[in-house]
């Protein structure tokens, strides 16, 4: 049975702080609470186990127990939202019937691991309070396809005034954001440099300083990669921590909408 949440202390935080997805919903419930429309949170129960899950814009997160099954109602459920991307648990996700209008994409969690490199230059670089409407022009260079402005800005400026976010750029061309700040877990997102000032490792060398910052802080964190960008993060030296695989539209007009689709054979 799936019942719509109506307050937070419904969701079960224990489950939800066992992965990125669970800290992730409960940063979006400690920042929206359970009444706006467009940002919804689900109980999933049955006799197979439970979970939760949440319909933010056009994202559907789920998270479960290690029992819980993908059921009819769930498969209605996202016939009927027809959301745009579905992740988070991997035994649910393997158990949907994808419609027609979905692929499977192949994705890697990476811990960002301080090197020993010196960083000192790095931080006068930093601005650790830009601009929102700067790092949206530097965002709609690295992605094409971003929500306008006015939604881009409300969400971003509401997630950081409660403390849930927090946005940086490098070099006033480079910009990256940690999503969430959870019991000392981070993750890193919307990561991007202007077309004007790639190709001078700026994205490199401010991944870098992040993730000596958040060690020096006491914190972990990790980010989210497609195949398409592996390699570069490989090459950084930060550590693989699993890989998983969420599904996304097809009939909606997207950059690069093949990168990371999974073979035929896998």
């Amino acid at each position: 049975m799936i019942t719509l949440i109506e307050h937070e202390h419904e969701l079960d935080r224990e489950m939800l702080l066992k992965t990125l997805s669970g800290r992730k919903m409960l940063a979006y419930m400690r920042a929206y609470g359970p009444n706006y429309r467009f940002c919804r949170f689900y109980k999933i129960e049955d006799e197979s186990g439970r979970g939760f899950m949440f319909l933010i814009n056009s994202t559907l997160i789920i998270c479960s127990d290690d029992t819980l099954e993908a059921t009819e109602e769930l498969n209605l459920f996202i016939s009927m939202n027809v959301p745009f991307r579905i992740e988070g648990s991997q035994r649910i996700l393997t158990g949907i019937k994808i419609p027609e209008r979905y692929q499977r994409l192949n994705r890697t969690v990476f811990e960002l691991i301080p090197d020993e490199k010196p960083l000192e230059s790095i931080e006068e670089y930093v601005n650790f309070d830009p601009s929102l409407s700067d790092v949206y022009s530097i965002l709609s260079e690295g992605f094409p396809n971003i929500a306008d402005f006015s939604l881009w800005y409300t969400d971003t400026s509401h997630r950081c005034r409660h403390g849930i976010s927090k946005v940086f750029t490098y070099r006033d061309s480079t910009t990256a954001s940690a999503v969430f700040d959870i019991e000392n877990v981070v993750l890193i997102g919307q990561v991007a440099t202007t077309v004007a000032s790639r190709g001078r490792g700026y994205a490199r060398d401010f991944l870098r300083w992040l993730a000596k910052f958040f060690n020096g802080n006491g914190k972990r964190a990790y980010l989210l990669a497609l195949d398409i960008r592996t390699s570069f993060y490989r090459e950084i030296g930060f550590r693989e921590v699993e890989h998983e695989t969420v599904l996304e539209r097809i009939d909606v007009e997207k950059e690069s909408i093949m990168k990371g689709k999974l073979s035929d054979e896998q």
